[in-house]
């Protein structure tokens, strides 16, 4: 049938393509025909799943999925029936659906991915099918105003460690380190204070703040994979022996990034974590404080306040995906 299909399209309602979990999934597939055109049935198929692959092609090692959403409909024609004429012309069919609640935001890995996508295909009596697809956004809100209530206070965390042996470097590093609180949302700034004691023979060669992303990827239950992502950081020079050094009110920037542990995901996990780093100048190994804290989209609120906007996610969310193209429909 060349040239008789001019237009084949999946068009939503919401052209910002940006939904949360509950709300409904709307919009049409527009079809624009030059001649009367014999159909047999326009399918309709919305998915949501989450995926892990280890490797690709013949080196891929590992792989697992899950389905969140696996919607089929019929928009035009029934089974066992003849087939449909279709005049020339522009034809619209609708689609609506609600969107369970509890779905994973869309998140893009190095192993592994949550995705949202409607296909549709129209299909002759001759055995032609013609086949369209269109990704659309989740984001599953975290409301940090819900969450535990301590993560809302500031905490701290401190230790004594002995570094050489007897007068060869001899002594201990005492640290405290306290963040504002335990909970953020992307463009607000970690408050982070410290106070360095260096009651040993040894320098310290420099002390380090990291903000990390700590993604894990599982698949049949084990561990496949697990990236560490460095977002932010912060440094200081030198502490002598017998010195101090103290961070006041310090800001490790939270970039735009999606929320902590994919809720609703079993397959990937997103851990975010504030690294306070000794590096002594012997070859002692590093003193590291780990401080994890939640990363959230709503911020937190005084009683006297309304809330805040959401995080405007779709500007950092990868839309169009190669390896749709994979996919068997």
């Amino acid at each position: 049938m060349p040239k008789k299909l001019l237009k084949f399209l999946i068009v939503f309602d919401n052209t910002s393509l940006l939904y949360f979990p509950g709300q409904f999934l709307s919009g049409k597939v527009l079809m624009e025909l030059q001649d009367d055109t014999p159909v047999l049935g326009l399918h309709f198929h919305v998915i949501g799943e989450g995926v892990v692959r280890v490797g690709s092609g013949r080196h891929e090692r590992l792989f697992d999925k899950e389905n969140y959403i696996d919607f089929r409909m019929r928009l035009l024609g029934e089974p066992g029936h003849s087939a449909s004429i279709l005049s020339p012309g522009i034809h619209s069919f609708p689609f609506k659906l609600g969107l369970p609640m509890g779905l994973p935001s869309t998140f893009l890995g190095t192993h592994g991915w949550v995705q949202y996508f409607c296909k549709a295909a129209l299909r002759e009596p001759n055995g032609l099918t013609h086949k369209n697809q269109q990704v659309f956004i989740v984001m599953n809100p975290i409301d940090l105003n819900l969450e535990p209530p301590v993560l809302s206070q500031e905490f701290e965390l401190e230790v004594e460690h002995k570094l050489g042996v007897g007068c060869v470097g001899g002594g201990s590093v005492r640290c405290r380190v306290s963040l504002d609180r335990g909970a953020y949302i992307p463009g607000q700034s970690v408050v982070l204070s410290a106070h360095i004691v260096n009651n040993s023979r040894t320098a310290l060669r420099c002390t380090r703040a990291a903000l990390t992303e700590t993604i894990q990827y599982i698949a049949h239950g084990k561990v496949a994979a697990r990236e560490v992502r460095e977002l932010s950081r912060l440094a200081h020079g030198k502490t002598r022996a017998g010195e101090t050094d103290r961070w006041r009110g310090e800001l490790l920037y939270v970039p735009p990034l999606p929320p902590t542990n994919l809720r609703g995901c079993h397959l990937i996990s997103v851990q975010y974590d504030v690294f306070f780093i000794i590096e002594p100048k012997s070859l002692e190994k590093e003193i590291k404080l780990q401080l994890p804290i939640l990363l959230g989209t709503y911020p937190f609120r005084d009683d006297d306040e309304e809330a805040h906007p959401p995080t405007h996610y779709p500007s950092t969310l990868p839309i169009f995906r190669p390896w749709l193209n994979e996919k068997q429909t």
